[in-house]
């Protein structure tokens, strides 16, 4: 491991190097080979968003449950890749623009930012590239993105080339988002409504019935707040209505 921005010695490429760009601005060069989760969670984004006139994309930052802070994103559609990744329980840690990749391959250096790093609980890591399918489908696009995941794997990361998803999950998954700020909803409330649930229950036979148990309106985003937790499960991939039926996860 070097700091300061530069490798000791020639820097050829011929393994891949990561940089990761530390919270005082230091840079941080490391062989893959040597780079743990830990080390690029505890980096800052290699690149900051960038907002000009006249792009097509719209970046901006989420304010992330799992990480309890913003994470950066640089289009709409990372920004949903970015909230089904804190919606996914099994995920305990996500970082943006995670490292800059570099690795001599077929006679040429290859240069790479990937677009999310996932953690997961049981202590495995999914790098995600997000690309529209229109782009992805495209060969040199492909190419492009091939060897990035050839090296995690080799690496022991999965690895994934995200194009988008059931467009009503991942609407339903937008909706609940809304309620992923634990202030919103008081604990308290949450645990009442969820004691107070029985099989069978709807979405709207629920939140009526726990009126009661909670501040005046707060029954129906207390639910709302159970199936962003996932203490209780709907078929997202429908439309979620009051006569969604709601189910205890697993059930």
């Amino acid at each position: 491991m070097v700091g300061g921005g530069g490798l000791e010695g020639p820097a050829d490429f011929s393994e891949p190097v990561v940089s990761l760009r530390m919270a005082d601005g230091s840079e941080v060069h490391r062989p893959l080979r040597d780079v743990r989760a830990s080390h690029v969670t505890s980096a800052v984004p290699w690149r900051a968003a960038r907002s000009v006139r006249g792009q097509r994309h719209y970046p901006g930052f989420y304010w992330c449950a799992t990480t309890g802070g913003h994470v950066m994103h640089e289009s709409r559609l990372e920004l949903a890749r970015l909230m089904l990744a804190d919606f996914d329980r099994a995920v305990t840690a996500v970082a943006a623009q995670p490292f800059w990749l570099r690795f001599r391959d077929g006679g040429r250096v290859r240069r790479h930012v990937p677009d999310f790093f996932l953690v997961r609980e049981d202590h495995s890591v999914l790098l995600v590239n997000v690309k529209p399918a229109g782009q992805a489908a495209d060969p040199k696009v492909a190419e492009a993105l091939e060897w990035p995941g050839r090296l995690a794997l080799r690496h022991g990361w999965d690895y994934e080339v995200w194009t988008g998803a059931d467009p009503v999950y991942l609407e339903n998954v937008r909706f609940l988002a809304g309620y992923r700020r634990p202030w919103l909803v008081p604990a308290g409330c949450a645990d009442a409504v969820l004691g107070l649930w029985r099989p069978g229950d709807t979405f709207g036979g629920l939140a009526c019935r726990a009126a009661g148990a909670c501040p005046p309106g707060g029954a129906r985003p207390a639910v709302l707040r159970l199936l962003w937790e996932q203490r209780l499960a709907a078929d997202l991939h429908r439309p979620l209505r009051g006569d969604s039926v709601l189910e205890a996860p697993g059930g």
